[in-house]
């Protein structure tokens, strides 16, 4: 026995006002709309559902090739393809109204008019639960991470959107800048409920033979486990700094990359790529978290947020 006498720890966090029965969610843009998963994994099972990113009208994303895998890795040039936010709400949304499980919209826009207009919409929908706003795309020429390399852009997109709704608002932040805790500072001040990083990483790769690129695009974001000690750093540095709850994401492919996360930190987490892998990693991450609190002893997975220890004397 343990010191929990017995009983099963506790999983469940708070994100800016929202429950989590558990802190494990899907990424944005692994996901799909749920639907696509739900042969796979028990939704109802997850700390919450995140949708792909949701523009005011539909977008076809960029040309193929938009997909290269990569040593312990991917590179995606998809270019937020998605159904539109009207079309969301009409087709995608009836759907997982049908879980326990709370929706988070991931939301972006070529303007800072068009990221309020979508946030408006979504929140008088009704079965949407949060909102996350996506300024750390590096795959549309505009928006993106257009406004979220700068503190001042960043800072705008964040108040337009709270502006424009009464749902918790977490704030998606990109790794390509040269000091990301600016930006979550930023983020953070113009009212941000909560912040999940890092999006993925600016990258390239090339077809040798025929010298030319493997994307499309050219370039694409690299995500999976290459990104994720890059991803715990600064989810490290950015929970040092701010108040709000911190989201991690990037190359968790099991319980063990979760939980670095966690204990550098961040209050909940994200899967993204290790889904394609097992499409049933989220629910891997979730009972392999609950072990661990078991293992060690632990009452909750409160007790192991930020836990980490740098004295090695």
């Amino acid at each position: 026995m343990n010191s929990t006498g017995g009983n099963p720890p506790s999983l469940a966090v708070s994100i800016g006002g929202l429950t989590l029965k558990n802190p494990v969610m899907p990424a944005s843009g692994t996901f799909g709309y749920g639907e696509e998963y739900a042969p796979f994994a028990d939704l109802n099972r997850l700390g919450a559902v995140v949708t792909k990113g949701i523009s005011l009208l539909p977008r076809t994303g960029n040309p193929p090739p938009r997909i290269m895998e990569s040593p312990a890795g991917m590179l995606n040039a998809v270019g937020l393809q998605n159904v539109g936010v009207r079309a969301f709400v009409s087709e995608k949304l009836p759907y997982l109204k049908q879980f326990d499980v709370p929706v988070i919209a991931n939301i972006f826009g070529e303007a800072v008019d068009e990221y309020a207009a979508v946030a408006e919409i979504l929140s008088r929908a009704g079965g949407v639960h949060a909102l996350e706003v996506n300024i750390s795309c590096p795959n549309v020429k505009k928006g993106g991470i257009a406004f979220g390399a700068r503190p001042e852009s960043a800072a705008e997109v964040t108040a337009a959107v709270r502006g424009s709704t009464d749902l918790p608002v977490i704030v998606k932040l990109t790794p390509n800048v040269t000091d990301i805790v600016e930006i979550a500072l930023a983020s953070e001040s113009a009212g941000a409920h909560a912040l999940s990083l890092i999006n993925t990483l600016l990258g390239m790769s090339i077809d040798v033979e025929r010298r030319v690129p493997h994307l499309a695009n050219v370039t694409g974001g690299l995500s999976g486990p290459a990104v994720r000690p890059v991803a715990v750093r600064m989810v490290w540095q950015v929970a040092g700094r701010v108040k709000v709850p911190v989201i991690g994401v990037g190359g968790i492919v099991d319980a063990a990359s979760a939980l670095e996360f966690l204990i550098a930190g961040a209050r909940a987490v994200q899967v993204g790529t290790g889904q394609f892998v097992n499409p049933g990693t989220t629910l891997d991450v979730i009972d392999g978290i609950e072990a661990y609190l078991h293992r060690h002893g632990m009452k909750g997975v409160q007790d192991l947020i930020g836990s980490l220890q740098c004295n090695f004397a």
